[in-house]
């Protein structure tokens, strides 16, 4: 009995090391949380958009606003370069850029602002309400803070990116400033099915 209970062990030990090891994404990877799950908003042309409406394509999602001086063109130009890497798989991936600021970000902003970084690109807006709503399933931080008139204030958020999978599963937290190529190659490996 103790050499077959050995022997199983043994065997349980090698197919245990025949797996496939995760995949080394340069991201954080958050597969398996159980927030993030979708959206329901209106994109800059005025269609209503679902996360379900892309799939099949690696979706890139990021909260910001249009006034916002760094972070979000930044982050912007970013996934940009980081789509023109992938050369053809690029046209398998969806930027998508939620405002956090629908009273300045009227549809028609977006539809200049957010194309401007790549014409594929999708920006997307609801009232105050969904807005809070969607960056509270997505654990997004943001605040008011006023300026000089009451037009002129900013807004201080999170700074990451989220990337789901073809199959419209939260994979991924791609941190503010990380290098296009690094991108680049997390998204390869969704792609990929890793």
């Amino acid at each position: 009995m103790k050499i077959l209970l050995a022997l199983l062990l043994g065997l349980a030990v090698l197919l245990a090391g025949c797996s496939e090891p995760p995949p080394a994404f340069k991201s954080t990877d958050i597969s398996g949380v159980d927030w993030g799950k979708d959206f329901a908003l209106t994109d800059h042309t005025g269609q209503p958009r679902r996360l379900a409406d892309f799939k099949g394509k690696a979706v890139v999602l990021f909260f910001g606003f249009t006034q916002c001086p760094d972070v979000c063109p930044t982050t912007l130009s970013a996934m940009r370069e980081a789509v023109k890497l992938l050369g053809d798989d690029g046209k398998r991936v969806q930027v998508v850029f939620v405002t956090l600021d629908p009273a300045r970000d009227t549809q028609a902003l977006l539809a200049q602002y957010v194309p401007q970084f790549d014409p594929g690109f999708v920006g997307l807006r609801g009232d105050d309400a969904t807005i809070a709503a969607l960056a509270k399933e997505f654990k997004v931080f943001y605040a008011k803070q006023p300026g000089k008139t009451a037009d002129t204030y900013s807004i201080d958020h999170s700074t990451g990116s989220y990337a789901f999978d073809p199959q419209g599963r939260l994979r991924l937290l791609l941190r503010h400033g990380e290098d296009p190529a690094n991108i680049a190659a997390d998204l390869k490996l969704l792609l990929a099915g890793k």
